[in-house]
């Protein structure tokens, strides 16, 4: 359990403040107690679900294996994209995926592909398990994530939530600044130090991380990359990073609900743990469902091209393996948005040969066209962009078929199931800008 602080808040630059903001008053700041390097005792339900999720997690780990690791790309876009809509930013899996192959688009996006690539760098550094997490490697990790703001620790009270920009008015307070170096590093050493279930490491980590607040912006994104991180040390997961907070996220009010009880007193952390490990195996089961979605869809994609030469004629029916065609449509999964000069460079063929493949994929309509102003952009992979789609909607709803239960906010259902070739129609793209 740990303490509420009181404290004074008196603006000192009250300019743009309503009314009730400007207003001066005391407030509660909450400091939790250090972590120290062993995990606390469980209840028996609580230790019983961690250990359920941690097989899940092992199973399925073992069940993608090593050549699903574009899996992992896919995921953390998924994630990121969630992260975008509940912080009011309207992006697509088609949109990311063309700012990230285009390097232009809509701010929104470039923004995610930046978090999405800051994600990936941080939990990459972070996963050697011989080195040693330190507060440098936290602040490292949020300002990769977060470049745009100031390097380092917060150095003034924040609070998160609430009806204007009051602590007066929030919804939760977190430690002064004064106490933020010793509880993060403190945080440093239990993600470094403990052993046990990492699932309840990750949960705890995430938890504390969340409570303490270290930065000015970016503790969401960062508090989510300290769950991979925590997971990929302990060698939980050695080829697959499960968006786990997509799914605790998706319900806000639960999250919420078990955040505040983590920190109650006493601490409700078996409700919390329990609440998490469910959030696993739902996040697992989808990141499963997407790769055995991918291999189908990638099995019938193949047939299709095969039936569409035999149609029109082309010797052979069955491209060689190294044609361009054929490794274009094996790498759909991992590049779903293509340009001729990205196929060129990546394949080491001719411009001319790298768009031929793409026009006669697009003429089997396994690929679509993206157009802006009548200008073609790019191609896209909708059928496998659907399927990120349907996984990130379905994680935000808590692992269920969105049909029945919809997101409050995100995108939108595809318009056709993955599994169906596209109308003519649906091969050309309202444009970059579109919905």
């Amino acid at each position: 359990m740990g303490e509420y602080i009181e404290r004074l808040w008196r603006p000192d630059d009250a300019g743009g403040l309503s009314r009730k903001d400007r207003t001066p008053g005391r407030f509660l700041a909450y400091v939790p107690d250090e972590l120290g390097d062993h995990l606390p005792i469980l209840g028996a339900e609580a230790q019983e679900a961690a250990e359920d999720a941690l097989a899940v997690l092992a199973r399925a780990d073992e069940r993608i294996g090593a050549g699903g690791g574009y899996l992992n790309h896919l995921l953390i876009r998924s994630e990121s994209i969630s992260s975008s809509w509940i912080e009011g930013n309207r992006v697509t899996p088609k949109r990311l995926a063309i700012a990230e192959l285009l390097h232009h688009g809509p701010r929104q996006a470039l923004d995610v592909v930046a978090n999405v690539r800051a994600t990936e760098s941080a939990i990459a550094d972070l996963a050697e398990r011989d080195h040693p997490i330190t507060t440098e490697d936290i602040v490292t990790l949020q300002h990769l994530i977060e470049p745009r703001l100031d390097r380092g620790l917060r150095h003034e009270q924040n609070w998160v939530g609430g009806a204007g920009w009051s602590p007066l008015r929030a919804d939760f307070v977190p430690p002064p600044e004064s106490e933020v170096p010793r509880l993060v590093a403190d945080l440093a050493r239990f993600l470094t130090a403990t052993a046990g279930n990492p699932v309840v490491r990750a949960a705890i980590a995430h938890a504390q991380f969340e409570t303490i607040h270290p930065f000015v912006d970016g503790n969401g994104r960062t508090g989510r990359a300290l769950i991979h991180t925590v997971l990929r040390r302990a060698d939980a997961v050695r080829h697959t990073l499960i968006p786990i907070s997509t799914v605790l996220a998706g319900d806000t009010d639960s999250y919420i609900a078990g955040l505040t009880g983590y920190r109650s007193d006493p601490p409700q952390l078996d409700a919390w743990v329990t609440g998490f490990a469910l959030a696993t195996e739902r996040a697992t089961g989808n990141a499963v469902r997407l790769a055995e979605s991918i291999t189908a869809l990638d099995e019938q994609l193949r047939d299709e091209l095969v039936s569409f030469r035999r149609d029109r004629g082309r010797s052979p029916a069955v491209p060689r393996r190294d044609a361009a065609v054929w490794r274009i449509l094996e790498s759909l999964a991992a590049e779903p948005v293509m340009t001729a000069e990205s196929v060129s460079t990546k394949l080491n063929v001719s411009p001319a040969a790298a768009h031929r493949a793409l026009t006669e994929l697009a003429e089997a309509q396994i690929l679509g066209r993206t157009t802006d102003r009548g200008r073609l952009v790019c191609w896209t992979a909708d059928r496998h962009l659907a399927l990120v789609t349907l996984t990130e909607r379905s994680n935000r709803v808590g692992g269920a078929d969105t049909r029945d239960r919809r997101p409050r906010r995100g995108s939108a259902a595809p318009q056709i199931n993955a599994f169906d070739r596209p109308r003519s129609a649906q091969r050309t793209d309202p444009g970059i800008q579109g919905p």
